[in-house]
């Protein structure tokens, strides 16, 4: 009878392993653990690799952009934002995408161009991905998976939608593509030490 027991209760911690494994990290107290954005690894509009680990300690804006949309002309605000605090443990990561209305047609070279030429961008612009979809990026995988970020699902709903994180690499706000980036709650964060 003790055998028998013992054999159920084994069973019972082999099945709990395979169930814990499929479920997010956690800690010692038994609470989820998000992941952060530091462990991803991009390349940038230049081919050359972009490692996000290397911005611990800074809060940072994750946006998507495009080159013909109605809300392109936010480069020129977050251009602003960027000068105006880049000296001050902040930076803002590009992400162009082609996902909505076919806004971001260009190669790298032509978005970097356009970039420069157009508005002056200095702010880290990584390659074309998708954000949202079938083959969406696993960056955003991150930004926007509750169970991967720790805060909130949400989905992109346009060009220019922007994720704050802080300075741990961690996801503290999802701000609507309409928002500018010069907005005062986004400026409030970014002076709140």
């Amino acid at each position: 009878m003790l055998c028998l027991v013992l054999f159920v209760a084994v069973g019972c911690n082999t099945e709990k392993k395979v169930d814990n494994a499929e479920k997010p990290a956690v800690n010692e107290n038994n609470e989820q653990v998000s992941e952060n954005i530091y462990q991803y690894q991009v390349t940038d509009l230049y081919g050359e690799d972009f490692d996000f680990s290397k911005l611990k300690g800074k809060k940072v804006m994750v946006v998507n952009t495009a080159s013909e949309c109605g809300l392109t002309p936010q480069y020129q605000d977050l251009q602003k934002l960027y000068d105006n605090y880049k000296d001050q443990n902040f930076v803002i990561v590009g992400f162009p995408a082609n996902n909505f209305g076919g806004q971001e047609p260009g190669s790298d070279a032509e978005i970097a161009s356009f970039c420069k030429e157009n508005y002056g961008v200095s702010f880290p612009m990584m390659s074309k991905i998708s954000v949202k979809g079938g083959d969406m990026h696993e960056v955003y995988h991150f930004l926007t998976e509750k169970e991967k970020n720790g805060l909130q699902d949400s989905e992109v709903a346009w060009n220019f939608q922007k994720y704050l994180l802080d300075e741990q690499g961690e996801l503290v706000m999802v701000v609507e593509p309409r928002t500018l980036p010069t907005d005062p709650s986004i400026v409030e964060w970014i002076e709140t030490n």
